[in-house]
């Protein structure tokens, strides 16, 4: 059920925006730019960035980092994206749950806390803002749990997520680029554009598109997503890892040869405990050379099943050209990782390989939440 007639509108607008936010985050990222903002949410103390001389002297005369304000534009307007996307999920949440028992309610009072838990982390009390958030999350469960219809579940849970979100965005910075947290950051915001996807699919009119084999092909969509989903994630522990170039400009072998020296337990410990500094990378080249060995096994079995999976939809009748257009952008995708080697991580081809990777994605949502069994 739509809640309102435009609600459509609003949740592709947000589809839009996720997909920026996604950019700006990994370009950021691949700019070697994640903590050019010490500081959360500010930057150096402000709202924007240090620009005219006497703010950087004093950023820099304040702050351990010293200020680039190159990369800290960066940072600092894909946070304020962030935000934005924020008050785009809080909108949808509101209007679908506006008639709900207690609905304006829930979603108000989870939201003042939450914004409550940004003022007092800023304030230096993090334990306390922690625990409001955690209020303001479990004031929302409350209301996804009591509510029934899938849309107003789907914009409860979106709110949720966006703020969990936050949370890791915020960790990033203060736990210095911490593999994990970055990698669950660009999963997390992976997430919350399938799901926007899906939500602005439902509530599009007349967007169903009714096939005799629907359950096999969704079958077929749900194990691509599935391994594209796990392929997303080693291609963001390598990028988390910087073992991009662990091989050298090196391919199809590594170091010159077909399985050089790995170390995968210690390439895939996701804790190493807090006060690290990340950035660069703190593995050694064995362990490297394991996470770059495990994507590239993963892209042979992701590109051999999007082959038939391609192959499988184009010749379903009426999905001709979706099975084309996820072929295509296979063999892009395909290009794009092997120029990330040969030509030495540019940061064009590096933020091409993840955009194409989030069109994939969506190309493969936005069947999944489209298709429907005649009846259904």
């Amino acid at each position: 059920m739509t809640p309102v007639r435009h609600f459509h509108r609003l949740a592709w607008a947000a589809v839009i925006l996720t997909f920026g936010v996604i950019f700006l985050g990994g370009f950021t990222r691949l700019n070697n730019a994640g903590l050019s903002c010490p500081d959360w949410p500010t930057c150096y103390g402000k709202a924007t960035w240090p620009n005219d001389p006497n703010e950087i002297a004093k950023a820099n005369a304040t702050f351990e980092r010293a200020v680039e304000v190159n990369k800290a534009i960066w940072e600092q307007v894909h946070r304020h994206m962030a935000a934005t996307l924020g008050l785009f999920v809080a909108a949808l949440a509101l209007l679908a749950a506006r008639k709900r028992p207690r609905g304006l309610a829930t979603v108000f009072g989870g939201m003042a806390l939450v914004v409550a838990s940004i003022f007092t982390y800023m304030a230096g009390h993090p334990a306390a803002a922690l625990a409001m958030a955690g209020a303001g999350q479990l004031v929302w469960l409350v209301g996804l749990v009591r509510w029934a219809d899938g849309v107003t579940r789907l914009s409860m849970g979106l709110l949720m997520l966006v703020t969990f979100q936050a949370l890791l965005g915020m960790w990033t910075v203060v736990w210095l680029v911490k593999p994990v947290i970055v990698m669950s950051h660009l999963m997390g915001g992976l997430l919350t554009f399938s799901l926007l996807t899906a939500l602005a699919w439902w509530t599009t009119p007349n967007a169903a598109r009714v096939h005799a084999d629907a359950p096999s092909l969704r079958a077929w969509l749900w194990a691509g997503l599935a391994l594209l989903a796990v392929q997303i994630a080693l291609g963001g522990w390598v990028a988390a890892n910087y073992a991009a170039l662990a091989c050298g400009l090196d391919f199809p072998k590594c170091k010159g040869a077909w399985w050089p020296s790995t170390d995968f337990a210690e390439g895939f410990q996701l804790w190493r405990g807090i006060g690290v500094d990340y950035e660069g990378g703190v593995l050694d080249g064995p362990a490297r050379a394991a996470i770059q060995i495990a994507h590239r096994i993963g892209a042979v079995v992701v590109t051999a099943y999007f082959l038939l999976l391609g192959f499988r939809l184009a010749f379903a009748p009426g999905f001709r050209t979706s099975g084309v257009v996820l072929l295509l952008l296979l063999v892009v995708q395909v290009a794009l990782g092997i120029g990330n080697v040969v030509l030495g991580l540019p940061l064009w081809v590096a933020t091409a390989h993840l955009m194409v990777a989030v069109v994939m994605l969506f190309t493969v949502v936005t069947l999944l939440a489209r298709l429907r069994s005649p009846g259904a």
